[in-house]
């Protein structure tokens, strides 16, 4: 089992959750890189191009939070598998997730396509755009369903602890695609759909990296006759549908919240909007943690090693912690030259040094809450993974949010940001708390019923 983690003391989980976790950190700012220079060669076309572009957004997210659900499901249950010592198993599952998988989303994608018309048009496209979606859609529904395939390929590397071949992977696709963007685009002429070839052709150049290496090694077997078929697919949509769930509240959440700044002004959203990039920006270290923490904590759950679960997450926050209290420091520091850098509108940069002032000193707790639910999935506790999800956004983050705006105004409204991740943090804390408890409680128990016997 490669980079398999094993009974150490804390430096060396602190080693072996380092090792797992830098190739997912560029992995994910590589996929960030090409997104964004997406959106900046399309943007050269013009308006139109751009907003049948934006249109694919929610869509995506919608896709996404199906497969990220999956994906979730499948790090988890293989990954305790492979703890367990059922090598034979795990490849199995790792076959039934990817047709599951590849026929779940291909499905998905065709029904869009079918309605894509009613879709943009509930969206509030005009007629005139029409036919640049019919362009446009066909190969970026296609580009969408090989990223999610090859997205279950990356699942499978990290099941079996294996983060350094998908984290390099998606920093090729990455180059790949951009370098591509511009072929396609504009020497090619293909316009707005060239964009969405370069990701066909980046994703399919991915699979063909991934999938030999995954079928060579066996963590992929496609025969199944040997499998129980209900029992795994039960298995995985038991964690799946929560977890699902939990990816789709916050474009949810984020919605409303930008819907309650709207009330401030223009300037406003625009300040909040660019925040919330900066956001994402600033929590990039978390994201590759979700991603290479769940098969560690699978890994000792399927081999009965509650404690280590215990140390490792501890490591995880306390870095968090620290980590994101220094990128908090320095958005302090740098937030007047900052400000002048991203916007020349003097209203707009106020507010926007207001948020760097206030927000990112929440990004802590907001790390350890994201942090929390990815690891009660791990556990095989994935309604209480929705459940912090939930708390967080509609019992902490929205209504202190609202409460905020109402005291102070915009200044209120940032302090609510603030107050309602710390508050999610916490409860986020507490419930993992009693998630482990109930772990060690079933642990206890079993060992009683096997000395019993």
């Amino acid at each position: 089992m490669a980079n398999a983690p094993s009974d150490s003391p804390s430096s060396s989980l602190g080693q072996a959750l380092f090792k797992m976790t830098w190739p997912m950190l560029f992995g994910v700012l590589a996929l960030m890189s090409f997104q964004l220079a997406d959106s900046a060669f399309i943007g050269q076309l013009g308006v139109a191009p751009l907003a049948v572009a934006g249109f694919t957004v929610p869509v995506y997210l919608f896709i996404s939070g199906t497969q990220v659900g999956l994906g979730i499901a499948t790090t988890a249950v293989i990954s305790c598998t492979l703890g367990s010592g059922d090598r034979l198993r795990a490849g199995q599952l790792g076959g039934l997730v990817m047709w599951t998988g590849a026929l779940m989303i291909l499905a998905l994608c065709l029904l869009i396509w079918l309605l894509r018309k009613p879709i943009v048009t509930a969206m509030g496209a005009d007629a005139s755009l029409l036919p640049l979606v019919d362009r446009y859609w066909a190969p970026w529904l296609l580009s969408t369903w090989l990223g999610a395939v090859l997205y279950f390929g990356y699942s499978l590397c990290r099941a079996h602890s294996n983060t350094k071949l998908p984290g390099l992977t998606m920093v090729g696709i990455s180059l790949l695609n951009i370098a591509l963007d511009p072929l396609y685009i504009f020497t090619f002429g293909w316009g707005i759909a060239g964009a969405a070839w370069a990701s066909c052709t980046a994703f399919a150049v991915g699979c063909l990296i991934i999938f030999p290496r995954l079928l060579q090694r066996r963590w992929l077997r496609l025969n199944l006759s040997s499998l129980a078929l209900r029992p795994a697919l039960k298995q995985l949509g038991g964690i799946m549908a929560p977890a699902m769930l939990s990816q789709l509240m916050p474009p949810l959440a984020a919605l409303l919240a930008t819907s309650l700044v709207a009330g401030f002004g223009t300037a406003a959203v625009a300040a909040w909007g660019l925040g919330t990039r900066l956001e994402f920006f600033s929590i990039v270290v978390v994201l590759a943690l979700t991603m290479s923490l769940p098969p560690m904590v699978g890994h000792f759950l399927g081999a009965g090693k509650i404690e280590q679960i215990r140390h490792l997450v501890r490591i995880a926050v306390r870095f968090v912690i620290a980590w994101q209290l220094s990128v908090a420091l320095f958005w302090l520091l740098v937030s007047e030259p900052l400000t002048q850098l991203l916007t020349r509108d003097p209203t707009v940069r106020s507010i926007l040094q207001d948020y760097l002032i206030l927000v990112p000193f929440s990004y802590s707790a907001l790390g350890v809450c994201m942090l929390m639910v990815s690891v009660s999935n791990a556990m095989n506790q994935p309604l209480r993974g929705l459940l912090i999800s939930v708390c967080r956004l509609f019992l902490c983050y929205l209504p202190l949010l609202g409460l905020g705006a109402w005291l102070a105004d915009l200044t209120g409204l940032f302090s609510g940001a603030l107050l309602g991740n710390l508050a999610a943090g916490i409860l986020a804390w507490l419930l993992y708390r009693q998630g482990m408890k109930q772990l060690l409680a079933n642990q206890h128990c079993s060992l009683a019923i096997s000395e019993g016997s």
